[in-house]
């Protein structure tokens, strides 16, 4: 036959305490959550009834309980057993009427939570002319209801709550705790509520709630001050209808990491949901911090975050969407701002022209970025050079930007974060756009041939050098170009330089990926890196003129040693022993003598 499940309170309430609500905290707004509701049930039928909720801590009750009093609607002996006696049930709770929209939550599953901080509640409520009911709830399971003794009857329509504290639970019945739980939770309830003589309420919330509505924002920037402890870097007003949204989005003044999750101050339906939502606004606009409330978006069930669905997705891309809007605005208006604003923000701008095209068009506008010419916006590189050419990494602009420069070939450096993905996307939305990846060839290519006499002098000392640099695989070249300081530039190409990571992948690679990485190697292109002197330096042409193999393959292998350091390239093992041997080789023959 069927039976009934048998629920253990105790186990739902150390489910509620160490599962459900991050902190004890809560009861506070789940005890004002219930008493707004049971107003604004009261308030459909009586428009002008009284709007007050009384919070006394046990510092003011005297006999060590904490109790809640509320003018609101009042419960029936049968709904307080439908409401404050079942868990889950929701059929009884709509045809009572305390399940509308204009409610904050559910009354049984709220003064359940309350058991995280109590041993036992007692619920004296009256309803119209009903008598008054009193409801005994304990932390075990048992409950009675019966009719209030004439001494504890109500004069008047509403609810007391009293809470018994557990004896673990002290620091959250202080007055100042209880205080400032009400003012965190509930300083924006349409009534009024008092901890004693303390109101905790303040009203409208400071942005605008109606469309057109001014923005004050004198207001805004003391309130981010007050409540963020920040000083904004501007105000963004957010409106969005479909989930009952208003609130303001504050731009922050200081730079924050892209990889940490914003914290958004969420209220629902004016109460407090979470000081910390994730999910409200789309990643890359890190740089902001909204402040909202909204009467559509869903909680979850420990009514401490936003419940991901679909109406969240579509709310979170028109927050972005107004915030685009206003970064769009700065730049038509106020570009002043908006180079103060990318000098703190331009990841997060930068992340969003990946796919967006009006963004992108503001990059290329007003990003200035690193090149050898200076620091240009890409637009303003655009219109001196016409072709974009760029280094798709920093190392790769390190090694190659100021020999490029005495070439006369300006580069862009497209190492920092997204730059390069940026400069490619940007043919994509403007054709006649013209970009080009900087390849070591052209460079060799600016490079001027040595006269052929003077070449066909330098075989024998060419010959000694490629046979110094043999082994590590790096062919020699002598080629004259400015500027004249510099003796030797070391040139890597892609596809060498995916040879050189092959090989050093074989190296550490057991037999059967070895095998894959050398039928790899087999088929990449055979292109080798080159060590290139510069005929135009003194101190190359001195070396070139040296009658010695021995000297001379010292000298280039030193030469080849500062090449590398000089354009940031990794040292492998075989480096940094050439590199000892060369200095120790040209030191010994520097200072001659018998040991």
């Amino acid at each position: 036959m069927d039976r009934t499940f048998q629920v253990d309170l105790r186990g739902v309430v150390d489910l509620l305490s160490h599962h459900l609500y991050g902190s004890p905290r809560v009861y506070v707004r789940e005890l004002m959550q219930n008493a707004v509701d049971a107003i604004t049930a009261r308030r459909a039928a009586e428009p002008d009834a009284p709007a007050l909720v009384r919070i006394e801590p046990p510092e003011l009750t005297g006999d060590g309980t904490l109790r809640v009093h509320d003018t609101g609607i009042g419960l029936t002996e049968a709904q307080v057993h439908e409401l404050l006696a079942t868990i889950g049930r929701s059929s009884k709770r709509d045809e009572l009427g305390f399940s509308r929209h204009e409610f904050l939550g559910q009354f049984g599953i709220g003064l359940l939570s309350c058991f995280l901080v109590a041993d036992e509640i007692r619920v004296v409520t009256r309803n119209g002319d009903h008598p008054t009911v009193l409801w005994t709830g304990y932390a075990d399971g048992r409950y009675a209801v019966r009719l209030a003794p004439s001494q504890e009857a109500r004069s008047e329509v509403g609810t007391t709550v009293t809470l018994v504290p557990r004896q673990d639970a002290d620091q959250w019945y202080a007055t100042a705790t209880v205080t400032e739980l009400a003012r965190l939770y509930g300083s924006l309830l349409p009534v009024t509520v008092r901890v004693g003589s303390v109101v905790t309420t303040t009203g409208e919330p400071p942005w605008p709630t109606s469309p057109g509505a001014t923005v004050d924002r004198a207001a805004l920037i003391a309130y981010a001050r007050e409540t963020l402890g920040v000083d904004p870097f501007d105000v963004v007003p957010l409106r969005v209808p479909e989930s009952g949204l208003t609130g303001v989005a504050f731009i922050l003044p200081t730079a924050v990491n892209p990889a940490a999750r914003a914290g958004h101050r969420v209220y629902l339906k004016r109460m407090l949901l979470t000081e910390h939502a994730d999910g409200l606004l789309p990643d890359w606009a890190f740089f902001a911090h909204c402040v909202v409330d909204t009467s559509e978006l869903r909680p979850t069930a420990s009514r401490e975050a936003l419940y991901e669905d679909s109406l969240l997705t579509s709310t979170r891309e028109s927050l972005g969407a107004q915030i685009r809007g206003w970064l769009v605005r700065l730049a038509k208006h106020q570009p002043h701002r908006l180079a103060e604003f990318l000098q703190v923000h331009h990841l997060g701008v930068k992340a969003l022209a990946l796919h967006d095209d009006e963004m992108l068009t503001l990059v290329d506008q007003w990003w200035p970025m690193d090149t050898n010419v200076g620091t240009l916006t890409l637009a303003e590189f655009r219109q001196r050079y016409g072709l974009v050419r760029y280094a798709a990494s920093l190392d790769e602009f390190r090694q190659l930007a100021a020999v490029a420069a005495a070439q006369d070939l300006a580069v862009v450096n497209g190492g920092y974060t997204y730059d390069s993905e940026l400069i490619e996307r940007l043919p994509t939305v403007d054709r006649t756009v013209l970009i080009e990846r900087l390849e070591p060839s052209d460079l060799t290519t600016r490079f001027h041939a040595l006269e052929p006499h003077v070449e066909l002098a330098l075989r024998p000392f060419l010959t000694a050098a490629g046979r110094a640099l043999e082994r590590l695989g790096c062919e020699v070249l002598i080629r004259a170009y400015d500027p004249a300081s510099l003796p030797a530039l070391y040139l890597l190409s892609r596809s060498a330089a995916f040879t050189d990571q092959l090989a050093a992948s074989r190296d550490k690679a057991d037999e059967l990926w070895g095998g894959v990485l050398d039928a790899l190697a087999a088929s990449a292109p055979a292109d080798r890196p080159q060590l290139v002197l510069n005929h135009r330096n003194p101190l190359v042409r001195r070396i070139t003129a040296l009658g010695d193999p021995e000297l001379v393959g010292l000298a280039v292998e030193a030469l080849y040693g500062q090449a590398l350091l000089l354009g940031h390239h990794p040292i492998r093992a075989a480096d940094a022993a050439l590199l000892n041997s060369s200095f120790l080789g040209l030191l010994g023959r520097a200072v001659p003598g018998q040991e």
